[in-house]
């Protein structure tokens, strides 16, 4: 099995249906409470109610940050129309600090998947300047979990 093959990205169609392959250039970090996102992991709709704590890395203090968080599998991984819904939106994020120094453009908004299994993708770009969010670089970062329904009925459809 080759390195792409393992790529959790890859694996989890985030790459291919979110975003294009990218190289990770800086740290990002999501936690719900005490639980940090990991690349697959399954979080809880209940888990996910409280917007989290994004950290951000970055060697180069003038840089500044937009924080995008979608869901491609809205309003159902087997019917998809409402691909790449709008969770939360931050720009101006300064290098080495979070979200929360940012401006936030869309309050984040809570899972609550009705069916299937949802991808929560948080993709981190790198603006060219400050305050200019149409002025987007590729991809510096980006992790992903699965959602689904407390219940847990259905699994993901394709």
């Amino acid at each position: 099995m080759t390195r792409r093959e393992r790529d959790p990205w890859v694996v989890g169609r985030v790459i291919g249906d979110v975003i294009d392959s990218f190289r990770r250039s800086i740290n990002l970090t999501v936690t719900y409470d005490d639980r940090e996102v990991s690349n697959g992991c399954t979080l809880r709709p209940s888990q996910v109610v409280n917007q989290p704590r994004v950290d951000i890395g970055g060697d180069y203090l003038r840089a500044f940050h937009t924080l995008v968080v979608v869901d491609p599998d809205a309003p159902s991984p087997s019917d998809p129309n409402l691909r790449e819904y709008l969770h939360w939106l931050v720009t101006d994020i300064p290098a080495t600090t979070g979200a929360r120094f940012g401006q936030e453009i869309v309050c984040y908004e809570s899972p609550r998947p009705s069916m299937g299994i949802h991808r929560m993708v948080f993709v981190l770009f790198r603006q060219l300047g400050r305050q200019t969010v149409y002025a987007l670089g590729s991809p510096v970062a980006a992790v992903y979990f699965n959602c689904q329904r407390e219940s847990g009925f259905g699994g993901r459809r394709r």
